[in-house]
């Protein structure tokens, strides 16, 4: 018979090996690493709160606050990157090409109005594209710089010490780690599960205000069940895993919405801050209507995303 301590320590040590791999690619600057480690570091978090029976309670409330610390870090460059990406696939997919119109009817006379158009368009795209994109990009390469001074700091390096000493051996409450794997992880599955449920319940009676605030609860609260079956998928096998593919997609759905709804609030606001008039104005109303489009989407897919969570 497998112990929980046994089962959890296989677990957790997955994540460490995640989040120290992911290091070096970070300081490189490689392609997606910061969401990485940041996604290690996420799940180290969850496994900390969601086990947190089976660890002594000091330890793991200082390991928990140091994973916040380098979590915070990495979600400022990690939301830049996203924005940037996105504003500029918005400007991609709504902005008129900036190519010059042509005559038409086979003329071969150039169109100095539609000449004159695409050169006044192109340029308000432009200043649109710096302000969005150009400023998210600024401040991904900031967040990265702070990245990379916490990374050579003293604070990350014990972090990283400390970690290495999890990876094998953590600090465990003996009594609890000695109870078998299988019913301790189908306890905190069961646990996460509940919390979901009653976010998921309680949404149909919020007022507007609290409605889009709950339902990022409710995201979080789907990406913590999903990390705890991640950890419990050796132990407790198909049924966790099918839990957390189930978990993930409601995750998905409702970041989706989440992330559409940031999008739009980041474009009104960089609107207002520049006394946007005229064309970029209208580029600026553009895009936040494209992005409302876009939430209203992703919430329609919210209600069968989250069935599974009353079924039995």
């Amino acid at each position: 018979m497998v112990n929980a301590g046994n089962a959890l320590v296989a677990a957790l040590g997955d994540d460490v090996d995640r989040l120290l791999a992911a290091e070096p690619e970070v300081r490189a600057d490689a392609d997606d690493s910061v969401h990485q480690m940041r996604v290690a570091t996420r799940r180290l978090r969850s496994v900390l709160r969601s086990y947190r029976g089976l660890f002594e309670k000091a330890p793991a409330t200082v390991m928990g606050a140091e994973l916040k610390w380098l979590a915070g870090l990495l979600g400022v460059a990690r939301d830049a990157e996203v924005h940037a990406d996105r504003f500029a696939a918005l400007l991609a997919e709504h902005t008129p090409s900036s190519e010059p119109s042509k005559a038409r009817s086979g003329s071969a006379t150039t169109d100095s109005a539609a000449f004159e158009q695409a050169a006044a368009t192109r340029t308000d795209i432009e200043t649109v594209t710096a302000e969005l994109v150009g400023a998210q990009q600024a401040r991904y390469a900031s967040a990265h710089a702070e990245i990379i001074a916490a990374l050579d700091g003293h604070r990350y390096r014990t972090l990283r010490d400390e970690l290495s000493v999890w990876r094998t051996d953590p600090p465990l409450d003996h009594a609890q780690a000695a109870k078998p794997a299988t019913r301790t992880f189908e306890r905190v599955i069961r646990g996460d599960r509940k919390r979901l449920r009653r976010l998921v319940f309680a949404e149909p009676t919020v007022s507007p205000a609290e409605h889009i605030e709950l339902l990022h609860d409710i995201r979080k609260s789907a990406k913590r069940l999903r990390y705890s079956c991640a950890g419990a998928a050796s132990t407790l096998g198909a049924a966790a895993t099918e839990l957390g593919a189930n978990a993930k997609r409601l995750q998905t759905v409702l970041g989706d919405h989440r992330d559409a709804i940031e999008s739009r609030d980041t474009i009104v606001a960089r609107a207002a801050e520049s006394h946007a008039t005229g064309t970029v104005a209208a580029i600026y109303e553009l895009l936040a209507d494209a992005e409302e489009i876009a939430a209203g989407k992703a919430l329609a897919h919210y209600p069968t995303a989250a069935t599974f969570v009353s079924a039995d």
